[in-house]
């Protein structure tokens, strides 16, 4: 079998200080992963206080994630250049204080700019916690480990925020959900300096601010094109903005070709295992996020349960996604090859999405038992591919070999949204009685609002026929899922034979990158 590279005899093993930290380094992980859902129950409270518009409305819900992904290759590239454990103090800070200025805003445009703040934010923190994992585990077997724990915190923390935010908002006011970031920030900000060690790219060369623009104007026309065609369906205005998107990508591309010293060194997918890494590790953001869209309307109105009745039964799955990455990881250490144990938790996947399309309008413990299965397949893949991708990266370029990782997540999930949304959709507009109302034949929540407003057995009938449609829509959806994580099997082949092991050089450049704690 062949090998990336032979591991030295004496590999550095991480101690007690590196598990730590690793802890410390968690509650970035988990506030960022948690902000993509805390506003699903305070965005009633802040619209009955700040009276946005419609428009400021999806803003407000939106700058988050936009700003996030347009900034994470910059970020992450930036951090290989200043070093990480600044940057992510840094991310504290401003994550910090734009909690704060979020949790006290007296208008729409304050939320809506500190929103962009917190994206900002995130956008240094996540590739930063990923490259000093990588940074301080240098032994392969612990690293996995590390980034299995990784992997399940930030999947958990999506499932989290939506339940701490109800919690929340029952108790307090909606500033509170900004709030709860302080002390895990502050935590951070006092632990950080003594735990973390610092590391950056020893010869970094000039940055390139031109690839900064760049880089954001190929991810988001991307992004918000696909998030507006599955909200609102074909238009080609968003086709234009994925069209105009992809152009900038391709000026990317040869922009990091070409320049001197790029944001992205084309060297990272020479990199055996790299480029496959990035690719699958899209495609199981699209399955991870399928599944959600639909889940999360199935519960609350299709099975009729209040928001937060619903964020609490769809931490369920979460049990599935403990056991997975340990699973995985001790496969691998076991001697099966990774391609196989990828492809595995493709197959389990998919066995997921094939569950839920069994559901019924009456489902709730298959469709839970369905959203784990596919939860706990997916999650085993992600840990190995962000294994793979980051044993394969030189040390010195760990923040971009993170960003694009991370990056791929964005797409993949955006994607997800757009093609399953879609799927689903066109299903329920088949499947609703021509003679519903046109508000009623649009969506869901549009069928139970026209219904309630009709007299008795009328309402009853056309909500019955909208869950029963929607349903229908989500078993196609679900369908469509399981086939697209199978047809990536193939592509899981391209890893057969990959081992990463660490080479003496790398080795000896992760010790001399790797400063002592108080990066003197």
């Amino acid at each position: 079998m062949r090998t990336v590279a032979v591991m030295t005899t004496n590999p550095t093993r991480a101690g007690r200080r590196e598990w730590t930290a690793l802890t410390v380094l968690m509650l970035p992980l988990l506030l960022v992963s948690m902000d993509v859902s805390v506003l699903y129950f305070a965005i009633p409270e802040i619209s009955a206080d700040l009276e946005p518009t419609g428009a400021q409305q999806l803003w407000i819900f939106d700058i988050y994630g936009f700003v996030l992904a347009g900034l994470l290759m910059t970020m992450g590239s930036l951090g290989d250049r200043v070093g990480r454990r600044r940057l992510l103090l840094f991310g504290a800070v401003a994550f910090g204080a734009a909690s704060l200025l979020a949790a006290y805003a007296h208008s729409a445009e304050t939320l809506i700019a500190a929103r962009a703040v917190l994206g900002i934010g995130g956008a240094t923190l996540m590739p930063s916690t990923m490259a000093l994992v990588r940074t301080m585990f240098t032994d392969p077997a612990q690293r996995a480990k590390a980034i299995g724990l990784w992997s399940g915190v930030m999947t958990a923390g999506i499932a989290l925020g939506s339940v701490m935010s109800g919690v929340l908002v029952e108790h307090f006011w909606w500033g509170s959900v900004f709030l709860v970031n302080l002390p895990a920030m502050a935590l951070l900000l006092v632990l950080g300096p003594f735990l973390l060690p610092e590391s950056k790219n020893p010869s970094p060369g000039r940055f390139d601010l031109l690839s900064v623009p760049l880089s954001m104007a190929a991810v988001l026309p991307v992004i918000y094109g696909l998030k507006e065609l599955s909200a609102e369906g074909w238009n080609v205005r968003y086709v234009v903005s994925i069209t105009v998107g992809l152009l900038f990508a391709a000026l990317f591309v040869r922009r990091q070709r070409t320049a001197a010293s790029p944001m992205i060194s084309p060297a990272l997918f020479r990199g055996h295992g790299f480029t496959p890494a990035v690719v699958l590790n899209l495609v199981s953001a699209f399955g991870m996020m399928g599944s959600s869209y639909f889940t999360t309307q199935y519960l609350q109105s299709v099975l009729d349960k209040s928001a937060l009745e619903a964020a609490l039964w769809a931490l369920l799955p979460s049990v599935f996604i403990g056991f997975a990455a340990p699973l995985a990881m001790r496969l691998v250490q076991r001697g099966v090859e990774r391609a196989h144990v990828v492809a595995g938790g493709f197959v389990v996947a998919a066995c997921g999405y094939a569950l839920l399309a069994c559901a019924g309008t009456d489902s709730l413990w298959l469709v839970l038992v369905a959203c784990g299965i596919m939860a706990g397949g997916i999650v085993a893949v992600m840990s190995q591919l962000t294994d793979l991708a980051l044993g394969s990266a030189p040390v010195e370029k760990a923040g971009a070999a993170s960003s694009l990782m991370e990056t791929g997540t964005e797409f993949g999930g955006a994607l997800s949204l757009a093609v399953l949304g879609s799927v689903g959709t066109a299903l329920y507009h088949h499947e609703m009685p021509a003679s519903a109302p046109d508000a009623a034949q649009e969506t869901l929540g549009g069928a139970l609002a026209v219904a309630g407003q009709l007299p008795g057995s009328a309402g009853e009938a056309l909500a019955t026929a909208a869950r029963e449609a929607f349903t229908d829509g989500m078993r196609g959806a679900a369908i469509a899922g399981a086939v697209l994580l199978l047809a990536a099997l193939p592509a899981a082949r391209a890893l057969r034979g990959i081992r990463v092991r660490e080479n003496a050089d790398t080795e000896n450049a992760g010790q001399a990158d790797r400063l002592s704690p108080s990066g003197v």
